[in-house]
């Protein structure tokens, strides 16, 4: 399976990028996009501002994946930064959201999958490294 991951890492990579970067849908329709991802709605300017932001973030962190198919120097630290941004959600998801899960479990377990494989990759990438 480490083989696996390690040889078609440039297609989890580009498949995990474009489906983080639909989240661009937040920062344009922020209220929209959390009633289609949590099934509720902040109100107020700051909740635009905020989910805003949210949104280009999390596509920031989807370009980087995509940026990191074509960059294997910088591949290991988008995948870093990637497992820590998707693991983020996940723990805030679980600890303060579970009410959410119904409507957001989808994103949830798909971003647990790609967590998984982005560890075994780090994890054989370091072994290549080492041998």
């Amino acid at each position: 399976m480490t083989n696996w991951i390690a040889a078609n890492i440039k297609w989890i990579l580009l498949l995990s990028g474009a489906l983080t970067c639909t989240l661009f849908y937040a920062a344009i329709a922020p209220q929209a996009a959390l009633n289609s991802l949590f099934g509720d709605s902040l109100e107020g300017q700051l909740s635009e501002i905020i989910v805003r932001n949210w949104g280009a973030l999390i596509t920031l962190v989807g370009a980087m994946q995509i940026y990191g198919v074509f960059n294997p120097l910088n591949r290991s630290l988008i995948v870093f930064i990637s497992i820590v941004s998707k693991l983020t959600f996940v723990s805030l998801v679980l600890i303060y959201g579970r009410q959410y899960l119904g409507q957001a479990g989808v994103a949830v377990a798909i971003d647990l999958v790609i967590v998984g494989l982005f560890v075994v990759y780090l994890l054989s990438d370091r072994q290549q490294k080492t041998e």
